[in-house]
């Protein structure tokens, strides 16, 4: 349908149309529109005219002389190169045919074959494989017939029959130049995948950056506003009747809120200045007891089990967040006002589970949506897994199993 259409509104249909995307450009419509290659085609016209009037004196008594019909067929051939990228398969017929007509007429050998040579190029670059062949072919077929068969009836007079060494030399030229044509259309189209992975690749990069900084954000601001929210309500509920309990409220708002936006405040230092270190040193398993010190405030006891390794940052990072996530999932939507952290681990694995005791107080028992994708996406990225779900006994529990080498202490090297 859309090729009717384009037909019926007087364009070209679309296979004989474009030529490679790499030489194209947009034209405000639809479709790509190469441009024009003035340069060239005026360059290799002038060439092509004055090398065919130094051939014909070259080659005087042995071929026609060079005549307006000759000069002609040679404009005609060099001229239709203006359009070899916009329609590459018509030119290079167009090319083949005017020269097939020049030399049919016993006009001296000369650059004519160089139209036909760049037509053939410009067409198997811009993927007309067959078309480029086929003319080529054609040409080649149409010597041989003038030159061994039509030559006693075709001028000039007297002309013997052509060489079959001749004919090798030309169809060695016709295979070299549709052989560099190929070589270099293989070469566009790998550096077009190249270009397009790299692309793909970049983009990748970015949305993978997107989505670290938006669990890094989600992490640090969903934590500390649960725990400003438990004390905003503490401290509203306190304001009269025990004003200093409110004030104690106050004061855990505004730590948490400093701290937030401290850590807020390193995540945008890393995205302004990509390249340099972060000021401050990512959170790690050793922040734990800050971690239990909030979430006191909150209302919320937390026991932790276990030793703590020392490990690689990427890891320790990942760990903290998802016990930060979890906790804070405890505070948000479970009625228990008892958790536990239990860390656990050997040369291959850290294993973290966080219990609570329920019961939940809404349809979101273990959290939202959004910070188990986080946790769970912090896990993957690291080769680990997050098991998430409510306990047999009641309750709910977290657990992280994140693969790891633990790193010597300084003390033991």
């Amino acid at each position: 349908m859309e090729e009717q259409q384009r037909v019926r509104r007087g364009g070209p249909p679309q296979w004989w149309r474009h030529g490679p995307p790499w030489l194209s450009r947009w034209d405000g419509e639809e479709r790509p529109q190469a441009r024009w290659p003035w340069r060239s085609t005026v360059l290799l016209t002038v060439f092509v005219l004055a090398g065919s009037n130094y051939a014909a004196h070259q080659q005087v008594g042995e071929r026609a002389a060079l005549d307006l019909f000759a000069r002609v067929l040679l404009l005609v051939g060099s001229g239709l190169l203006l359009w070899r990228r916009r329609y590459p398969v018509v030119v290079v017929f167009g090319t083949a045919a005017a020269a097939m007509v020049y030399l049919g007429a016993g006009y001296p050998y000369g650059p004519v074959f160089f139209t036909v040579a760049l037509a053939c190029f410009s067409a198997v670059v811009a993927g007309h494989r067959r078309a480029a062949w086929a003319a080529v072919a054609m040409l080649w077929t149409g010597h041989v017939l003038v030159g061994h068969w039509l030559y006693r009836w075709l001028p000039p007079s007297g002309d013997p029959a052509a060489s079959w060494a001749q004919e090798g030399v030309i169809a060695a030229w016709v295979v070299a130049i549709v052989a560099v044509a190929e070589l270099v259309r293989t070469r566009r189209e790998q550096w077009d995948r190249e270009r397009a992975e790299r692309a793909q690749a970049a983009r990748r990069r970015a949305d993978e950056e997107r989505l670290r900084i938006a669990r890094e954000l989600h992490d640090v601001l969903a934590h500390s506003i649960s725990v400003i929210n438990v004390q905003a309500g503490v401290g509203l509920a306190l304001l009269d009747s025990d004003p200093e309990q409110a004030r104690t409220a106050l004061t855990t708002i505004k730590a948490a809120s400093k701290e937030a936006l401290g850590e807020v405040r390193q995540v945008l230092d890393t995205l302004r200045t990509p390249g340099d270190a972060p000021r401050a040193p990512a959170p790690g398993l050793d922040r734990l007891p800050e971690l239990v010190e909030q979430a006191a405030s909150a209302g919320l006891t937390v026991d932790v089990e276990g030793e703590q390794p020392r490990l690689a940052p990427g890891t320790d990072l990942a760990a903290f967040r998802i016990v930060q996530e979890a906790l804070t999932n405890v505070v948000r939507h479970s009625g228990s006002r008892h958790a536990r952290v239990h860390v656990d681990h050997d040369p291959q694995a850290l294993r973290l589970r966080i219990d609570d005791d329920g019961p939940a107080t809404g349809a979101d028992a273990g959290g939202s949506g959004n910070g188990l994708a986080g946790m769970r996406e912090r896990a993957a990225a690291l080769g680990g897994t997050i098991e998430a779900g409510p306990r047999p006994d009641g309750g709910f529990r977290v657990l992280a199993v994140l693969p790891l080498k633990v790193k010597a202490k300084e003390d033991d090297r």
